[in-house]
């Protein structure tokens, strides 16, 4: 049996680590929405309103007022972390697979791929999404009730900070490049 925290292989632990984390919290976030669909479905359609915000005439031309839409969107951001979700559970799964045949065979490389697709859905879905349209198009910033902003900078960091140490220098992907 292979000790799992070796100096080369303390990167993909960490990795694993890490994966694991993002990818339970992502799932936990999904399941709340579809389980308590109200408690969100409320944030997402008051953020599009802009009905919290300064109601700056300037700006009240971008709110989206319609049900549908709104619903559309919160339907949409649901399905997105869903996907998010899925993808790093299976990621996880690769890294413990790695992590098992001791790096052999196909490596990190797949657990790696996964991780960065996983990551980068999240940090589209709460830098893009919640950062740039939420706060800035929608002035989600303006709101002291529906302002999600802190969590949204929150869950980009963490995804950003995941995504570098997965790309990290290591002797392990090292020797995917060259198998």
């Amino acid at each position: 049996m292979h000790d799992p925290m070796t100096a080369e292989r303390t990167l993909p632990v960490a990795a694993t680590a890490l994966t694991a984390t993002i990818a339970v919290y992502i799932t936990l976030v999904a399941f709340g929405n579809v389980t308590d669909f109200g408690t969100n479905q409320d944030f997402v359609r008051h953020v599009l309103a802009m009905d919290t915000t300064f109601q700056d005439r300037d700006l009240m031309w971008r709110a989206v007022t319609d049900a549908t839409l709104q619903n559309a969107a919160y339907v949409t951001i649901i399905v997105w972390e869903t996907l998010a979700a899925l993808v790093l559970l299976a990621a996880t799964g690769l890294w413990v697979r790695g992590l098992r045949h001791g790096g052999a065979g196909q490596g990190f490389g797949p657990a790696r791929r996964a991780t960065t697709l996983g990551l980068l859905m999240l940090m589209l879905l709460f830098g893009l999404g919640f950062v740039a349209i939420g706060g800035e198009w929608f002035a989600m910033w303006q709101s002291t009730k529906w302002n999600g902003l802190q969590a949204a900078t929150r869950m980009f960091t963490l995804s950003g900070i995941v995504l570098l140490l997965i790309h990290l220098p290591s002797p392990q992907w090292r020797a995917e490049r060259a198998g």
